[in-house]
């Protein structure tokens, strides 16, 4: 599943949900980051604790992420 996902200190990052365990800890894929809506750069793979995530939306994967 590809999405945007939004921590509770204001970062946002796009990418493809890879895992996901029973604490809801996430892995991403493909990981870009935003700051105030800014991408600051690509990151790759990313571990994100269940506790810092304020909520995700997904996108379809047929369209551009923007």
């Amino acid at each position: 599943m590809g999405g945007f996902f939004y921590m509770e200190w204001g970062n946002e990052y796009k990418g493809y949900l890879t895992s996901v365990d029973a604490y809801m800890n996430l892995q991403l894929q493909n990981t870009e980051e935003f700051q105030e809506g800014v991408s600051v750069g690509t990151l790759g793979e990313v571990l994100i604790r269940c506790n810092n995530v304020l909520y995700i939306r997904g996108f379809d994967e047929d369209t551009d992420m923007n």
